[in-house]
């Protein structure tokens, strides 16, 4: 897999859709790269991506493609970050949660709780392999609210601050780590974090995510034979969704959090866009600390190591305009 991974999926139209629009929808599959899209004034342009994912894709399949490779680098004490980005709507709670975390059926597990199997099926079989090591896995959960980073599992905890050393590059400054043993004191751990991130209804929405929520698992191994010490991170963010304030019909406290999630959106597409624009071998300034969640992604996009995009789409015409693709 490249260092960089760009994916798209379509959420498939819901029975209210159905109902006011039909089957009218704007893109066409060409094959499992590439699709046409077209446009309001019925243009058709294509695009490509390292896969797209069509209505009729299975979790597992979004899982296998996207995530499975991080999470053996991560057992593997490589670092990954995975970003799922998209208008409000367009399913990236979905793709990451799936309907609920536990009690789920198979098929419709979300990223997290495949994540979570993958990781301690992977230590598991490692450890068959080489008995000489031992494994821990800590899990931490933040979410950036207003430009806030907030302890999912510790609520008292609203103000962390993002630190930075040397030796472990960015940190946040005494969020909550913990210990996980096997797959479902995980699963119940996000599931408390979850029920604590802020939502809200928009007009696009009934429960649109109003922060930033960002997953940490670290697998930390450690040598019984020199007790050497190797830590892989690997980090899955679902980004607040994009919006349009005259679409979301957002007022007050509502539209006063639109605004912040846009400005730390843009944020963080003009980080990448520095990074990827900026000459080889030129110093250019890269705007990480314009927001939160650039800073705390920092250490993943300075090297872009394994950092994978699932960016979500919306199938209408009235949604899905090119400037979003």
């Amino acid at each position: 897999m490249s260092h960089v991974t760009v994916c798209a999926r379509f959420r498939p139209l819901n029975s209210k859709e159905r109902r006011e629009f039909g089957e009218c929808i704007c893109i066409q599959s060409i094959d499992a790269e590439n699709f046409i899209l077209k446009d309001e004034k019925e243009e058709d342009f294509t695009f490509s991506f390292d896969r797209v994912f069509y209505p009729g894709s299975d979790q597992a399949d979004v899982y296998e493609f996207l995530a499975l490779p991080v999470v053996q680098d991560a057992v593997s004490a490589i670092n990954g970050t995975l970003l799922t980005y998209g208008q409000t709507g367009a399913g990236k709670t979905y793709s990451l949660e799936g309907p609920c975390i536990i009690g789920c059926d198979e098929q419709k597990k979300g990223l997290l709780p495949r994540v979570v199997d993958g990781l301690f099926e992977c230590i598991k079989l490692s450890s068959l392999s080489d008995e000489t090591i031992n494994y821990t896995v800590k899990l931490s959960m933040v979410e950036i609210y207003m430009e806030k980073v907030r302890d999912l599992f510790d609520l008292s905890k609203d103000n962390i601050q993002i630190k930075e050393t040397k030796v472990q590059g960015i940190l946040l400054a005494g969020v909550t780590e913990i210990s996980i043993q096997d797959p479902a004191e995980a699963l119940r751990s996000l599931s408390s974090g979850i029920a604590n991130r802020a939502v809200g209804e928009t007009q696009m929405n009934m429960a649109s995510s109003r922060s930033h929520c960002v997953y940490i698992f670290t697998v930390q191994q450690e040598s019984t034979k020199d007790k050497r010490l190797r830590a892989g991170k690997l980090i899955l963010v679902d980004l607040a969704g994009s919006e349009k304030v005259e679409k979301t019909g957002a007022e007050g406290r509502v539209l006063e959090e639109a605004k912040t999630i846009n400005k730390s959106l843009s944020a963080l597409g003009n980080v990448i866009n520095a990074l990827t624009c900026n000459p080889q071998g030129k110093s250019n300034h890269i705007p990480y600390r314009d927001s939160k969640l650039t800073r705390i992604l920092q250490d993943s996009l300075v090297s872009f190591l394994c950092l994978l995009y699932l960016a979500c789409f919306h199938l209408l015409p009235i949604l899905l305009k090119i400037h979003q693709v």
